[in-house]
């Protein structure tokens, strides 16, 4: 009994000692343990799936002039589409074939699609495409890569099992045969169209994307250094810079129009500088937005920042000038918590988007 007992507090002891963890840091805390996007996939229902490639595809652009997304019983076998001309599906374009399974994809799922694009080809819904991509996130199994790798091994084992693996599979409504035109059809088809995918590919390429950041997480890239302002403003800076020789006027009681007319307030003269600095500071991070988060993030970080100043903006100031600078400190002073870009944006950006929404008159420094 005295030793069941000491069994007992020994077994209670260990359970009730903590599990051994390293200190906690902000990003466990609030976001857990990172998950890389190769494991991350595997979790995807299929229609999460086709929204990544359909986002890798777009991220081809200018490669392609569309990226379209079909679904349901009547794709005819094209999930994700990257099209290349006006012309569309009868023109030059590649095709994904999106699979999520819980295994690499066989010959057994990849020859019944296909025998899908064989035979509505064949019925003129539209082209051949280009490339047939198979895409799944356990990637092609060995024996369907040996198949796609090697054409003629390839148009070989469709023919041997066209009767078991495709005729009553392609369409809901008959059993397609492969004897007459559409045989011949199948014969002179460019087998060398199908090829797959790896998943590493496809994240590696999807990095490149806008859309990386807010699927997988992981933070941005560091920004470039912002472009210098040329030494001769450019037709873009035109209407902030209006409005800016305005609230210049309007503070020393004169009209002036250039930086040349400046000569006699060397604050002002510096003043200048500054924004015009600013603004290809908040213009740099319109390119980098572009580039690395999905579209309209930017905008709406402008909204954020408008919405944030607006109310200053129109309120009662001693002149335009005195306008402005409240606005660019009220600016400088956002939590702007919402925006993707937070990580990136910096003080001048903010004062530089000020002047952006100046250059489309959202903001107005002379009442």
């Amino acid at each position: 009994m005295a030793d069941k007992a000491n069994s007992a507090k020994i077994l209670s002891a260990s359970e009730l000692a903590p599990p051994a963890q390293p200190p906690a840091n902000s990003a466990k805390v609030q976001y857990g343990k990172i998950i890389p996007p190769q494991q991350q996939i595997l979790l995807y229902s299929p229609e999460e799936w086709e929204a990544l490639i359909q986002e890798w595809a777009t991220g081809k652009k200018p490669s392609y002039t569309k990226v379209v997304r079909l679904a349901g019983a009547t794709d005819m076998g094209i999930d994700v589409a990257g099209l290349t001309e006006a012309a569309g599906f009868f023109g030059i374009w590649d095709n994904f074939q999106c699979k999520h399974y819980d295994s690499p994809l066989t010959p057994s799922d990849a020859l019944p699609e296909i025998g899908k694009m064989l035979w509505h080809s064949f019925q003129n819904e539209f082209s051949p495409p280009r490339c047939y991509y198979f895409m799944a996130p356990k990637g092609c199994g060995i024996s369907l890569q040996k198949l796609l790798l090697k054409p003629t091994a390839l148009y070989e084992k469709l023919f041997e099992k066209w009767d078991d693996w495709c005729a009553g599979t392609i369409t809901s409504t008959q059993t397609i045969r492969l004897d007459g035109a559409f045989r011949a059809h199948c014969e002179k088809y460019d087998y060398r169209s199908f090829t797959y995918k790896n998943p590493l590919e496809v994240i590696n390429e999807h990095r490149l994307t806008p859309y990386f950041p807010t699927r997988f997480g992981g933070g941005l890239a560091a920004r470039p250094a912002p472009e210098t302002p040329p030494g001769v403003p450019t037709g873009d800076e035109s209407r902030y810079l209006h409005h800016l020789f305005e609230a210049y006027g309007d503070n020393k009681k004169t009209i002036l129009a250039q930086v040349d007319d400046l000569g006699p307030w060397p604050d002002l003269t510096s003043h200048y500088h500054r924004q015009r600095e600013s603004f290809y500071q908040a213009e740099s991070l319109r390119n980098f937005a572009r580039d690395t988060v999905p579209p309209a993030t930017f905008e709406s970080l402008q909204d954020e920042v408008h919405a944030g100043v607006v109310d200053i903006a129109e309120s009662a100031h001693q002149d335009g000038l005195a306008c402005l600078t409240a606005v660019a400190h009220a600016a400088t002073m956002l939590p702007l918590t919402e925006s993707g870009l937070i990580s990136v944006v910096k003080i001048q950006d903010r004062r530089g988007i000020c002047h952006q929404l100046a250059n489309v008159d959202r903001l107005l420094w002379k009442r």
